[in-house]
């Protein structure tokens, strides 16, 4: 079985080498197979999964190098959700039989009735022993742990959607600004002489007239009732778009000093700018929608800026999918937007929670120190 696993993978590995020689011919599935290829089909059928063979023209790239072979691919059947329904009461059970210590159980069924023990869940895991699968919690750890872990994590949420939306009302209003005095119309956004991508463009404004006609806001309706023109000016359509429609209409932008400008005003490149702007949109409704943050492994790999006009970090030893970054980023924005004490909140809100795995975060020894949170 072993030998024909092997084998399995190593067809794989020749049809993966084919494909990219855009040269492969497709057969029919789970036919004309040999003794071993049966095998798999049978191991993999036990595993609840679809094999497919297929037969392989020999392979011409640019060298002229001659491969062939068959490959295969298989697909996971779904299976049904066999998890039962456990009340609180039953889940404090099941944690203590974990090792969890609780002062007082009807406390902690009733935090587990209003908070939920899917959203807990998360915080209770890294307080599992290795290997995390045996689910045996470490020694000593106890609900309260739990608690802090969750309400650390929702005072840090709190505080970066506060100053993410400085942020955002900053490059609202920087986007319609600028977009009016470098172009010198202020129906800029509305026009397609000025933007780079057609399609995009049609997109947009397919989201802008959404937005307008679902708007109840006073400025717009205001607009409606006495004014002749079709759309309202820059700086009240930048008012009633998302922080990704923002991000969409700037990336689209044709004219390279525009871009320039409005990244510039922030003391970026306009690839930084757009990429940064992504990850804090995608932040701010992580936020909003109360998800997990403190420890989060993010999606989104933000552009490095080669070159900053205000203060940066040292990045060598730095995870920018942890949370850390993120902070930087916002540090950052906020030193043309806003000269508050966002360095001082973080270093108080860490002061207040001992306990919490900085490095868990990201950060890096020192980070104190550096300038950009001097």
């Amino acid at each position: 079985m072993k030998s024909a696993v092997a084998r399995l993978f190593a067809i794989g590995i020749s049809y993966t080498t084919a494909i990219l020689s855009s040269a492969f011919t497709s057969g029919s599935c789970g036919c004309a197979v040999s003794g071993s290829e049966k095998k798999i089909t049978k191991y993999f059928g036990i595993l609840n999964c679809f094999t497919t063979f297929a037969k392989l023209e020999p392979a011409k790239p640019l060298n002229n190098a001659q491969i062939g072979g068959s490959f295969f691919y298989y697909t996971y059947m779904k299976a049904s959700c066999t998890k039962p329904y456990s009340s609180p009461e039953q889940i404090v059970q099941i944690l203590k039989s974990r090792g969890m210590l609780m002062e007082d159980e009807h406390k902690v069924e009733s935090y587990l009735l209003n908070i939920g023990y899917h959203r807990l869940s998360a915080y209770i895991f890294p307080f599992y022993k290795s290997p995390k699968s045996d689910l045996i919690l470490k020694k000593g750890t106890t609900f309260e742990q739990v608690l802090t872990l969750y309400r650390f994590d929702k005072k840090l949420r709190i505080l970066l959607f506060n100053e993410i939306e400085k942020i955002e009302v900053a490059i609202r209003s920087v986007l319609a600004n600028i977009g009016c005095q470098e172009l010198g119309d202020r129906y800029w956004i509305t026009k397609p002489e000025y933007f780079a991508n057609e399609d995009k463009f049609n997109q947009t404004l397919a989201v802008i007239e959404k937005e307008l006609a679902s708007s109840k806001e006073d400025y717009i309706e205001n607009f409606r009732r006495n004014y002749v023109e079709n759309y309202p000016p820059a700086w009240m359509i930048t008012e009633v778009l998302s922080f990704g429609n923002l991000n969409y209409i700037y990336s689209n932008i044709a004219s390279n000093q525009l871009l320039k400008r409005i990244a510039g005003y922030f003391g970026l490149k306009p690839k930084v700018f757009t990429s940064w702007m992504t990850v804090l949109a995608n932040l701010r409704n992580m936020c909003c929608h109360h998800v997990r943050i403190w420890n989060r492994d993010f999606m989104l790999n933000p552009a490095e800026p080669r070159k900053t006009s205000n203060a940066w970090i040292d990045t060598t030893n730095i995870d920018k999918k942890r949370i850390f970054y993120r902070l930087c980023i916002i540090r950052y924005f906020l030193a043309s937007v806003s000269n508050n004490n966002f360095n001082e909140k973080i270093a108080n809100l860490l002061d207040r929670f001992p306990s919490i795995d900085i490095a868990a975060m990201g950060f890096c020894k020192g980070w104190k120190n550096e300038h950009l949170w001097l």
